[in-house]
């Protein structure tokens, strides 16, 4: 049972700084400053640690996790500083695989207190700060940081990486990164660093120019993924098949690593897919917690990873696809809900978080598609009603939002994970 003063002092963190978790967009701080100063108070963690940089729309968990287990299965000692959490905090740093203690958020949060800072860092800011500090204190030999919302003012942009890592792009989060996938590619071509090599898992005609000219300008080397088409020696363990792009990243990003030293055999790669959940505590992406009917929870919330997680869903399904649907009222999610097959039947879900669709807004939402899906309010109780209701062949999909496979996961007392 979590201790009051961890139950405090994740308060203090929540409400003291907002997080883009719990508030959204009034969270953002495009600025590396607050960063910059919270380190330099922490004798610099970051300067005395290697680095890989994730960066790019979807698939960066998925992308930095894989590399961390690879890594761990490789004999070195991984720091994954990933975001959001879905159930605890904790889940966001990690040490090959085990999250931070409850006690050493607390140490930290109270180091951070006595300070008396005068300037105002995010919750962000501060995690990253703690996760930092952590890997340092715990000596590891690398460390995988995953981007926060853009890349060259993301917070985590203080750090010099021995590689960097841009998945793909495409449009989210428009109202800070620019309004065209071109716009949005040269703030996440912000992590390239003089002279440090950069991955890019996908490109295309408006972004490949960018990325191109942003390495010419700091002589990096460039190492493009999406042209490769021999087949995968590896298979990763997780559903979906634009998890094969994400592994030809990956296993581009293990060459440039061995390239500076670093000794990782195919066993290596083999047993980090494997022991992926072990190794990093990754869970929610394309997760299957029940056979018959197939039922498969996700995290993807922006229109471009929907429609990869709906394209590999229906490769998936044999009778009739039942969607639970939740989102943020910050969403495009009538945008979102028109890429839902016709002929699946659509059911709606609020969440516990106050960014949900409020029950109101959902109701107004159902008025106006045909027909009209169901609304729940409980995410447990809607998978229960929707399992009962459907065929042994039909697969349910529920996702939309990180809050609604939380709530999910909270309910289940961590069982599933």
């Amino acid at each position: 049972m979590q201790s009051n003063s961890y139950t405090e002092t994740i308060d203090w963190l929540f409400q003291q700084f907002p997080s883009y978790q719990t508030i959204g967009a009034a969270a953002y701080k495009p600025d590396l400053g607050n960063c910059e100063l919270l380190c330099t108070l922490l004798d610099n963690p970051e300067r005395k640690l290697k680095f890989i940089h994730v960066a790019g729309t979807n698939g960066k968990g998925s992308t930095a996790s894989m590399l961390a287990s690879i890594l761990t299965a490789s004999g070195e000692k991984v720091g994954l500083f990933t975001s959001p959490h879905i159930l605890d905090f904790k889940e966001r740093i990690r040490i090959n695989g085990q999250t931070i203690s409850e006690q050493e958020v607390i140490n930290f949060c109270a180091k951070i207190q006595a300070q008396s800072l005068d300037f105002s860092p995010s919750f962000f800011e501060i995690t990253f700060a703690m996760a930092l500090y952590y890997f340092k204190k715990e000596d590891c030999s690398i460390c995988v940081i995953e981007t926060g919302l853009g890349g060259r003012l993301d917070a985590t942009n203080i750090i010099l990486p021995l590689v960097s890592v841009i998945t793909n792009i495409s449009l989210e989060h428009t109202q800070f990164l620019g309004n065209t996938v071109g716009e949005i590619a040269r703030e996440k071509a912000g992590i390239i660093k003089k002279s440090v090599p950069v991955v890019i898992g996908e490109s295309t005609a408006e972004t490949l120019p960018v990325f191109e000219q942003i390495a010419r300008l700091t002589d990096s080397e460039l190492h493009l993924c999406d042209s490769e088409e021999t087949p995968l020696p590896y298979s990763v363990s997780l559903l979906g098949d634009y998890q094969k792009k994400n592994l030809r990243t990956v296993l581009r990003t293990l060459e440039v690593l061995k390239s500076k030293g670093f000794s990782i055999s195919e066993t290596d790669i083999e047993s980090g897919l494997k022991n992926l959940p072990t190794n990093t505590g990754f869970y929610g992406r394309m997760q299957c917690i029940q056979e018959s009917p197939l039922t498969i929870l996700d995290v993807s919330h922006n229109y471009d990873g929907v429609q990869k997680t709906l394209q590999s869903v229906q490769e998936l399904t044999k009778g009739k696809l039942h969607i639970l649907y939740g989102t943020s009222s910050d969403k495009n999610y009538e945008e979102i809900i028109s890429l839902f097959p016709e002929n699946s039947k659509i059911n709606l879900c609020t969440f516990s978080s106050f960014r949900s669709l409020t029950l109101q807004q959902m109701q107004q939402l159902a008025e106006k598609m045909a027909p009209k899906p169901t609304v729940y309010t409980d995410v447990e109780d809607a998978i229960s009603i929707i399992q009962s209701t459907a065929n042994k062949e039909d697969t349910i999909l529920v996702f939309g939002s990180f809050f609604l496979i939380s709530d999910f996961f909270e309910k289940k007392s961590k069982k599933h994970l």
